[in-house]
C-alpha cells in the first residue's frame, strides 16, 4: 500500500508531497506526474510514476491495491470530466483503499460553472464503489495574493464579486488536509466542506492591502462581461476569464462564504489569516528598493 499523489508537479500537489514527507517515510509515497522532467526535484525523494489523465494507458499500473490516492483535479475546462472518468476507472480496477478527490465548497449548491465538472466528478466517483473522500475545497489565499503585484501597480482590486464574501484559506492549508485524510483513518465515504475560519469582502481584503503597503488600493467592482475583457486584454485565455468571473458572481450569492470549520478540525489548528498570506506575498515582491511601483 502506497500514498499516491496525481497531479504531484502542481502547487498544491508539491506541498501534499511534503505534507506527506512529514507524516510517513518516502518510501511509501509515489507521486504521478504528466511530465517525469517536472518531478525532477522531487525524484530523490518519492517514487516517480508518469501518468496523463488524458491518456488512459499511462493509468494503467499507476495505482495498486489498498492505495490511499489523492486525486487532484485536472486543469483543462471542458474536458475534465472524461480525464477524471479515466482517473477513476484506473482506481476501481486497481482496488484502491480510498480515493480523495478535489472537488468545490458547497457541492451540488455551487451553482457557478467552475462547479459543473467536479459535481459530475462526485457524481462518477460515488457510482463507481472506490472506498471516497470528497474534499470540497474553497478558495485559496493565493488566487489573490498572486495579483499582488498587478493590484499595486493600478491601485486596485478588480472583480465581480460586489459585496460577497469569499472563505479563503492558504493552499498549505488544504494541502496538510489532504495529507491527514491520506494517512488517517475513518475518511472513507465520507464529505468535508474545507474552507477559511474568516470570509471576507473584497473592499475588506483592499484595505488590507492598503493597510500593509501605506497605498490608496481600493476595490473596482465590474459588470461580468468588463471584468471578462479586462482579463482577456491581461492575457487570460477568453474561456479561463469567463470562469474566474463567473465564479466572482457565485461569491456575490454567496456560494463561496461558508465557514463549518472543517479544515480546521482537520488539520488541528486555526486556518491561515488572509492577512499573513498578504504579508508572505508582499515579502516575495520586496526588491532592494521596496515593493514595485
Amino acid at each position: 500500500m502506497s500514498f499516491v499523489v496525481t497531479g504531484a508537479t502542481g502547487a498544491l500537489g508539491r506541498l501534499v508531497i511534503e505534507e506527506l514527507l512529514r507524516r510517513t517515510t518516502p518510501g511509501e509515497i509515489v507521486a504521478l506526474a504528466r511530465d517525469r522532467a517536472k518531478a525532477a526535484g522531487l525524484a530523490a525523494r518519492v517514487e516517480i510514476k508518469t501518468a496523463d489523465y488524458s491518456r488512459p494507458e499511462t493509468l494503467q499500473g499507476a495505482f495498486a491495491a489498498g492505495d490511499r490516492v489523492l486525486f487532484i483535479s485536472g486543469n483543462e475546462a471542458g474536458q475534465r470530466l472524461t480525464q477524471h472518468r479515466t482517473v477513476i476507472d484506473a482506481a476501481r480496477e486497481a482496488g484502491v483503499g480510498l480515493l480523495a478527490y478535489t472537488s468545490v465548497l458547497g457541492g451540488p449548491t455551487a451553482t457557478f460553472s467552475i462547479a459543473e465538472e467536479h459535481l459530475a466528478t462526485e457524481q462518477a466517483l460515488l457510482a463507481s464503489g472506490v472506498p471516497y473522500c470528497l474534499l470540497r475545497n474553497g478558495w485559496y489565499h493565493e488566487n489573490y495574493t498572486g495579483a499582488l503585484a498587478g493590484t499595486l501597480r493600478t491601485g486596485a482590486v478588480v472583480g465581480s464579486a460586489d459585496g460577497g464574501r469569499v472563505a479563503t484559506a492558504a493552499r498549505r492549508d488544504y494541502a496538510e488536509a489532504a495529507a491527514v485524510v491520506l494517512t488517517g483513518s475513518g475518511h472513507e465515504n465520507t464529505v468535508y466542506e474545507l474552507s477559511g475560519d474568516t470570509a471576507w469582502t473584497m473592499a475588506e481584503y483592499a484595505a488590507e492591502v492598503s493597510r500593509q503597503t501605506g497605498r490608496r488600493i481600493a476595490y473596482r467592482d465590474l459588470p461580468p462581461e468588463q471584468y471578462v475583457a479586462l482579463l482577456v486584454e491581461a492575457g487570460v485565455p477568453a474561456l479561463g476569464a469567463q470562469l474566474i468571473a463567473d465564479a466572482d458572481t457565485g461569491i456575490a450569492r454567496g456560494e463561496l462564504s461558508a465557514t463549518p470549520g472543517e479544515l480546521s478540525r482537520l488539520i488541528g489548528r486555526p486556518t491561515t489569516p488572509v492577512a499573513e498570506a498578504i504579508t508572505e506575498a508582499l515579502k516575495g515582491l520586496e526588491g532592494p528598493h521596496g515593493l514595485p511601483t
